[in-house]
């Protein structure tokens, strides 16, 4: 007896301790450290509304929450039911993101409200160290099961003054071939709130914004078949951003783009990273925290390192000889993998497929597949077609592959947010999962949770990816700057597939024509770390082996694609980055400038004090250059970066 009475004491502290304020619908739910505190408000005018603020400075204004669907409006004349408070504190691994072992701890409260029809709608409030993240749960009421979600109040209402690095939605149906959208358009740093985007639809998670002194990353998780994707729409005249859903026009006009919902049902999570620095945002996990693994894998999956013939040496190159040099180049590097690229079911044919999977696995190599995933939802002509799109070619197709050993697949051109679509990634993956195969997306949407709700998921392209840096000159001269954004935004939600290690000077098969690299080759080094996939195909060709110092090469052969930890350094994004990585007892610190000037930092390396490193950097000539260095008691180093250039540091 005395043992419950104590637990229910405990308990009664926890639920106090997360929500301060009971009562009416309105709550504060504060963060283990108290940092970071949300402020619930049920209001007889303007609905459900939250508030959110870090170290006492107000990050989030008063905002809006609520649905509006086809069986009820959430949105107003909502009547306060219950509320129930929890602490969450939940241990997991996962390889496959930026640190592999995480322990998640969060106050929750769940908010329940009823409109005058009786219909149940409830906010589940998550909020941790620097993370907010909230869903909404709806009950079934009366004879309905299932309902159409019309609207989305959710928004994100920031103070005057502050800035915003987004990337624009683009047009459905535009683009190469009416492939978007692809989520591969460019970002604007520093671009003043409530600026309208390019196209006028709104902006592609994740969202960066930045309020006086603190930050703030915006994004979603959780996505599955059982809802769409969505976005940020555009800003109302005082700065109010709000989710919005797929445009009607993606999918080649199919599908709806409301997303439906059995009953009872529920929302994916909005997610809100918040920090008075940058680390938090390049740091965080909450895009896998607050989501569960769907299936178990089928296998047990190996990542690692492939050599992708395509990226440089581009359609020609889809042929049974060249993909058997670059099977030799992967073996002879020591690469998990290589990638063989569109085309090949004619270029090359089932039957020499079958000769160039058993020749690669002489060689110890395994094989990636590419596919298209259409379809009726785009013009790409890229082959094998219609392979992806319906499960009965799809399993035939990945039972063949099964049957050879075949280690995964890159699926492409997906160009849709909608449900229908969520739908088709989840199947690819669940029967890939069957066929224990690993999956990559290209052409495709953002990963929402991806790496820990499904296995054999890999990466997503969802980026301005390296294959822009062979198509025009115009990524060549922005490369630095885009490199330098994504560890804040992109890479900070989900593992990208950018394709990184492009080290000819041009950009052609034979290294003397095309567009030209206006990085260094320390920079192309340290991309293989600064951006994070489990699988990394890289750019590299058989010439560079004769082209690099041994050190160059050495270092190719051995970086790892896995992480056990992951720490951000210094930066900003657009100007420059520099965090570490940890793989084992391996510390890879990597940097980059995207500045015109040389930029010298003093580094605070603490998990490097005192000892002896490799330190990989440019020459002012722009040659790679090795010197062994020792750190500091403090672990404190000078570095010097050169405009376009990059720093490695290993122990």
């Amino acid at each position: 007896m005395r043992k419950l009475i104590l637990f229910i004491t405990l308990f009664t502290v926890v639920a106090l301790a997360v929500c301060a304020q009971v009562g009416a619908g309105n709550g504060v739910v504060t963060s283990p450290d108290k940092k970071l505190v949300v402020t619930i408000s049920l209001n007889s005018t303007k609905g459900l509304q939250y508030t959110a603020a870090y170290n006492g400075k107000t990050v989030v204004e008063s905002s809006p929450l609520g649905l509006v669907t086809d069986v009820s409006d959430f949105s107003k004349d909502l009547r306060f039911i219950e509320q129930k408070a929890a602490v969450i504190n939940e241990n997991y691994e996962e390889k496959r993101i930026k640190k592999s072992k995480v322990n998640y701890t969060a106050n929750e409260v769940v908010f329940t409200y009823e409109t005058a029809k009786k219909g149940r709608i409830s906010l589940v409030m998550r909020v941790s160290n620097n993370n907010i993240a909230f869903k909404y749960q709806l009950a079934q009421t009366g004879e309905a099961a299932r309902c159409t979600i019309e609207k989305e109040l959710t928004g994100f209402d920031f103070p005057a003054g502050t800035t915003t690095f987004l990337t624009p939605q683009a047009t459905p149906m535009s683009g190469w071939k009416r492939t978007k959208p692809s989520y591969e358009e460019e970002y604007v740093a520093n671009e003043a709130i409530g600026t309208k985007s390019k196209y006028g639809i709104g902006y592609t998670f994740p969202s960066l914004f930045h309020i006086g002194n603190n930050w703030a990353l915006v994004s979603e998780t959780g996505v599955s078949s059982l809802y769409c994707a969505s976005k940020l729409s555009e800003a109302s005249n005082g700065g109010l951003y709000t989710v919005a859903f797929p445009e009607a026009g993606e999918n080649n006009d199919l599908g709806s783009a409301k997303p439906a919902i059995s009953l009872p049902g529920e929302t994916p999570w909005r997610t809100i990273t918040i920090g008075d620095n940058l680390k938090p945002v390049v740091e965080s996990t909450i895009a896998f925290d607050v989501v569960k693994p769907l299936y178990k894998p089928s296998k047990d999956y190996q990542f690692g390192r492939s050599t992708w013939s395509w990226l440089l040496w581009q359609d020609n190159s889809i042929n049974y000889n060249d993909q058997k040099t670059f099977i030799d180049l992967s073996a002879q590097l020591g690469y998990e993998f290589t990638l063989i690229d569109g085309w090949w079911d004619t270029t090359i044919g089932y039957a020499k497929i079958e000769e160039l999977v058993k020749y690669a696995q002489s060689k110890n190599v395994g094989a990636f597949l590419w596919y298209n995933s259409n379809g009726y939802w785009n013009d790409a002509p890229q082959g094998p077609k219609n392979k992806m799109s319906t499960s009965v070619e799809r399993k035939k197709e990945m039972a063949w592959m099964k049957s050879l050993g075949v280690k995964g697949i890159k699926v492409d051109f997906f160009g849709s947010d909608k449900q229908e679509t969520m739908k088709l990634y989840e199947d690819i993956l669940s029967d890939a999962n069957d066929y224990g195969l690993l999956v990559i997306f290209h052409g495709c949407t953002l990963p929402r949770g991806w790496e820990r709700m499904y296995p054999n998921f890999v990466s997503s392209e969802a980026v301005l990816a390296s294959e822009n840096l062979i198509f025009g000159q115009r990524a060549n001269d922005m490369e630095a700057y885009n490199a330098s954004l994504h560890p804040f935004i992109r890479n900070s939600v989900g593992s990208m597939d950018f394709g990184p290690l492009l080290l000819n000077k041009r950009h052609n098969r034979n290294n003397n024509g095309g567009t030209t690299r206006k990085t260094s080759d320390i920079f192309q080094l340290a991309t293989t770390v600064l951006f994070q996939t489990s699988v990394q195909n890289f750019g590299i060709t058989p010439n560079n082996l004769n082209e690099f110092p041994n050190f160059v090469i050495d270092f190719i052969k051995t970086v790892p694609t896995t992480w056990d930890e992951t720490v951000f350094i210094d930066g900003y994004p657009g100007k420059y980055c520099v965090l570490a990585r940890r793989n084992g007892s391996r510390w890879y610190v990597t940097g980059i400038n995207a500045t015109k000037e040389a930029k010298k930092l003093k580094l605070k390396l603490p998990m490097l004090a005192n000892q002896n490193l490799n330190y990989y950097s440019d020459s002012k000539e722009r040659k790679p250059q090795l010197n062994k260095v020792k750190a500091g008691k403090a672990g404190e180093m000078l570095v010097e970066m050169q405009p376009d250039g990059g720093i490695i540091i290993t122990n």
